[in-house]
């Protein structure tokens, strides 16, 4: 794997917010990613999402095949995808779950007695994620030489479609000698994706690599543009 990259560092916290606007383009030009710090979001909230995560992932897979993935809410098993169509491989190693507006009722949620607080957790951090990009959304405005609330006034940020995808990569538990990935090459939709990694290195690009987070502390976001 190439050496690490070091991507722009953004600071929503700083007050120039033309020279962070600056570095945002600069990072979506040069590598369509970038590290966002300060955010407000809070770390002993992050620490707890990850805890849930793992608790659920830990279920049986016959418990958590009940809440399986339908209204692109909900669980996706090891293999289920394959996010890269033109491989022979039998599927990506890794299980998912998706979250998506709260207010539209699609949800789907393990039951409180399985899983205390659970629910109440990623809904809060639905909550403060969507905050954070309303913020960030405001700086690629001006990265693009836009005013910064044009995309507010352009009703983007009216029942916006956002996701959490919890992901879980349990290694490459297949003994063929076909070689397996995590998630297979793939082009994200949607205007931003925020990732947040529990420090262990992987993300991969098509011509370029990145470790965790160079610099950051590990529940920093990487954000790909």
């Amino acid at each position: 794997m190439p050496d690490a990259l070091q991507f722009p560092i953004i600071d929503l916290s700083f007050p120039d917010r033309f020279s962070i606007a600056n570095l945002i383009r600069q990072g979506c030009v040069d590598h369509g990613f970038f590290y966002l710090v300060n955010h407000g979001v809070d770390e002993e909230l992050i620490s707890k999402v990850f805890e849930q995560s793992s608790n659920f992932f830990s279920l049986p897979i016959e418990e958590k095949m009940k809440l399986v993935r339908k209204n692109h809410r909900g669980y996706t098993a090891l293999y289920a995808e394959k996010l890269d169509t033109t491989l022979t491989t039998e599927g990506d190693s890794k299980e998912s779950f998706y979250i998506g507006p709260l207010a539209d009722d699609l949800n789907q949620w393990p039951l409180e007695e399985d899983l205390p607080s659970w629910r109440s957790t990623m809904e809060t951090y639905h909550q403060k994620l969507l905050s954070a990009v309303t913020k960030l959304l405001s700086l690629i405005a001006l990265s693009l030489k836009l005013e910064e609330d044009f995309f507010e006034k352009v009703g983007a940020l009216i029942e916006p479609l956002a996701f959490i995808r919890l992901l879980h990569y349990p290694g490459d538990l297949n003994s063929s000698s076909e070689e397996i990935f995590g998630a297979s090459a793939h082009s994200d939709y949607g205007m931003v994706t925020l990732l947040v990694t529990d420090g262990v290195p992987g993300l991969q690009g098509e011509i370029q690599a990145a470790t965790s987070l160079g610099g950051c502390t590990k529940h920093e976001w990487g954000i790909h543009c």
